[in-house]
Formats: structure tokens, C-alpha cells, sequence
């Protein structure tokens, strides 16, 4: 024990390190939150001063998650996005739907973003056989509205460094998201790539 407590400090082990210098998304960098029982969704509106696109959700969002993949919006200066799925029939576009183009046609999200801010205001998948059709992804941090379901995992996680993150930091980076609460994976949650797995095998009876 006089060995260990001249490390330790009378035999206890020191508190693990937050990395709340490191930041990970605006919506998370102060932790995260659960959904409300019973929230019915709300209005999503771009970053544009006058004339904001508005598209309407029309339930609770599902999966939400930090990514880190090079594809979806991010705030600036933030290496990860914050965004969640919700069924296609309850998404609509109430307001300057005309400002609306679709970032890339050949991705199999189709994300719609207002061509004034640059701002992703849903993704859609238009191909019937993917796994995930039938689902919008969305970033509810585009609401006024309180309730939306909290993230719950952080994906694609080193896929950060392709876009200019030191790798040399990625351990504080990992342990900040540990440190918040988010499990971190380095493709989806394994709920997701085991739902991806299921419809492949379907496809194939």
C-alpha cells in the first residue's frame, strides 16, 4: 500500500481527465440531454437573416448521433455534426423551398441544402433498396424547439483526421465523448450496422 499511495495519494486512483478543452459540437460541448416523453417535432430553419428555409418535423427524431463523417453539415469550426433520422412522412418543406438544392446527386443521401447559408436542412434517400430508405436525416440544433431525442453515440469518429485533425489528439478526443457519455465507433452504432446487416441478408432469401 506505501507504494501505490506514494502514486496514488492514500490508495486512491486519480479522477480520469474530462478534454473539456477539446470541443466536439456546440449542441454537446456543455453534455447532453434526453428526449421528452410525448414531444411531437417542430420547425428546422436555415441560417439566412431573411428568408429562412423552414421545413417542418412532424415527430420525434430517432438515432441521434454525433458523426464525424466529411458528408454532413457541421457548424463552423466544428469537427463533428449532431443529426438524427425521423420518418420521410412526417418532413416537409413549409417556407423558401426554392432555395433548396441537393448538395450531391450521386450520394446515396440526397442532403437538401438552402443555397443562400450552405445549411442541410434534411437528407433523403430516394433509393428503394437501401437499408435506410424511408427514413430523413435531420439537424434538429436548427429548432427553437426544447424535446428533440439527445444523442446517444458518436459516429465515424476518425474520420475526423481526413479532414484535418491532428491524429496525435484523437485519444483526447475519444475521451472526451466518453467523457460526455457518447460511446464512440468508428462506423455507425452497432444497433444501426446490425439493422444494415439484417436487410442485406433479406435481400438475399
Amino acid at each position: 500500500m506505501g507504494f501505490l499511495s506514494s502514486i496514488f495519494g492514500g490508495g486512491s486512483a486519480p479522477a480520469a481527465p474530462k478534454y473539456t478543452h477539446v470541443k466536439i459540437h456546440p449542441s454537446v460541448d456543455g453534455g447532453i440531454w434526453k428526449g421528452v416523453d410525448g414531444f411531437s417535432g417542430g420547425t428546422l430553419k436555415c441560417k439566412c437573416n431573411s428568408n429562412p428555409v423552414e421545413v417542418s418535423v412532424a415527430a420525434q427524431t430517432a438515432h441521434n448521433h454525433i458523426c464525424g463523417c466529411s458528408k454532413c453539415w457541421k457548424p463552423k469550426g466544428a469537427p463533428f455534426s449532431l443529426i438524427a433520422v425521423v420518418s420521410k412522412d412526417k418532413v416537409s418543406v413549409k417556407a423558401n423551398g426554392d432555395k433548396l438544392t441537393i448538395v450531391d446527386t450521386n450520394a446515396a443521401i440526397q442532403r437538401h441544402a438552402c443555397k443562400d447559408c450552405g445549411v442541410h436542412m434534411f437528407g433523403r434517400i430516394e433509393n428503394t433498396g437501401h437499408p435506410f430508405y424511408g427514413l430523413d436525416f435531420v439537424h434538429t440544433e436548427l429548432s427553437n424547439q426544447t424535446g428533440w431525442s439527445g444523442p446517444d453515440f458518436a459516429a465515424f469518429v476518425s474520420s475526423i483526421i481526413e479532414q484535418g485533425s491532428d491524429p496525435a489528439k484523437m485519444g483526447e478526443v475519444r475521451g472526451r465523448l466518453s467523457a460526455i457519455g457518447l460511446p464512440t465507433y468508428d462506423c455507425l452504432s452497432p444497433a444501426l450496422m446490425d439493422a444494415i446487416a439484417t436487410h442485406v441478408a433479406k435481400s438475399k432469401k
